[in-house]
């Protein structure tokens, strides 16, 4: 028996969005103006989300009955850089070989987007008796900083649907978990001097490797703790420094550091709490030093909510059904999902490909076997819709 094939319209639809050089520094006009057209000339009601610049935009929009119910649909339009990766194929044009669609954001995530137009193209208005709600948003790989935007406006449209799928790349089993994250960027400033006399000086890079082995230490109280969750393969909070900068020349006594980091947490472990012991632990290093020669500062780079709805929960149940899984699973990465919970929405997360194996890598692929498996999910939607 021959692998399933993704519909036409979808095929189509993919090569298209590929082509858009979506990186999330770059503007994502020209796609939301061709999503905006395929809406459209389909029959919804399409309504644009613009960035505070102006140079990006989000796009939601709707078709069939008004009122309460349906069915929320969403992807994200940007992708990570291709700089500094070793492509074998041109990474903004669809490439087919042996089974695999590839080229950059073809698993993470327009696959999904490329469905969600495709089902688009093939309903019928009239034939719905629940409302189908597709959004498009911008800039979720450098923080989920576009739905963050988008979300007062998302708001005040009052959309009610009983199910909201974002499409991340789960292998197609229904997600409904994953970890919040905090990103800041601490600022450690000391007194500069001749390296000679070091001793008499505040050395910043110090007060920075302190703060280091200060976050190595709540990481493996995290891990001592009894708050954990088996269905993540980090079944507890994480910590991460991820980038330490500072110092002028080697005989200079550094009077400047900077270190990023992040928090990846589990609902239990809230970011308040982190927060408190964190200011504890800074307050700690400072008082090593003389008065006012050190400090400690921080300032955040962006954080999302995580996401957690119980696996019995109608909308996952509804959602395994149309997705096709027989399991409830939690994935490692952030998605846009928290925030729709935050509006009260049941959210949760299912999608082509997977991020592990094909998301955010050179020669990034989804097969045309897992583009069908979302086709077939799309058209359980449109069939679930029209039975109301």
């Amino acid at each position: 028996m021959s692998a399933a094939e993704p519909h036409d319209a979808t095929l189509a639809a993919l090569s298209a969005l590929i082509a858009f050089p979506t990186i999330s520094a770059d503007s994502n006009l020209a796609l939301i103006d061709y999503a905006e057209r395929l809406l459209c000339k389909a029959g919804f009601k399409a309504q644009r989300m613009p960035s505070a610049d102006g140079a990006k935009s989000g796009l939601v929009a709707r078709i069939g009955p008004e009122g309460p119910g349906g069915i929320l649909l969403s992807a994200h339009s940007d992708v990570v850089p291709v700089a500094g990766q070793v492509w074998t194929r041109p990474p903004f044009e669809l490439t087919r070989e042996a089974g695999r669609l590839y080229g950059r954001g073809t698993t993470d995530m327009k696959g999904f987007l490329a469905a969600m137009l495709s089902l688009a193209s093939r309903v019928e208005a009239s034939a719905l008796k629940a409302p189908l709600m597709l959004c498009i948003s911008y800039d979720e790989e450098v923080g989920c900083i576009g739905m963050k935007e988008m979300l007062p406006a998302l708001g005040a449209l009052d959309w009610r649907p009983d199910l909201c799928i974002v499409g991340e790349p789960t292998d197609m089993k229904v997600a409904t978990g994953h970890k919040g994250k905090t990103a800041l960027r601490a600022t450690c400033r000391g007194v500069a001097g001749h390296s000679s006399l070091a001793p008499n000086y505040v050395n910043a890079l110090h007060l920075a490797a302190d703060l280091v082995g200060a976050l190595r230490d709540m990481q493996a109280e995290y891990v001592a703790s009894n708050v954990t969750d088996d269905a993540y393969d980090m079944p507890y909070s994480t910590m991460h420094a991820g980038v330490m900068q500072g110092g002028a020349a080697l005989n200079i006594v550094a009077d400047h550091a900077v270190v990023d980091f992040e928090l990846r947490h589990l609902p239990a472990d809230t970011r308040e709490a982190f927060g408190a012991r964190l200011d504890a632990r800074i307050a700690r290093i400072i008082a090593e030093y003389p008065e006012g020669t050190a400090s400690i500062t921080l300032e955040p780079i962006f954080e999302y909510p995580g996401l957690e709805i119980p696996v019995d929960a109608p909308a996952v149940r509804r959602a395994m059904a149309l997705c096709g899984s027989d399991r409830a699973v939690k994935v490692a990465f952030g998605t846009e999902a928290g925030y729709f919970a935050q509006l009260g929405l049941p959210a949760l997360v299912c999608g082509p490909g997977n991020m592990a194996g094909q998301g955010h890598q050179a020669d990034e692929y989804i097969s045309a076997e897992e583009l069908a498996a979302c086709d077939a999910m799309m058209d359980r939607v449109l069939h679930d819709l029209g039975r109301g």
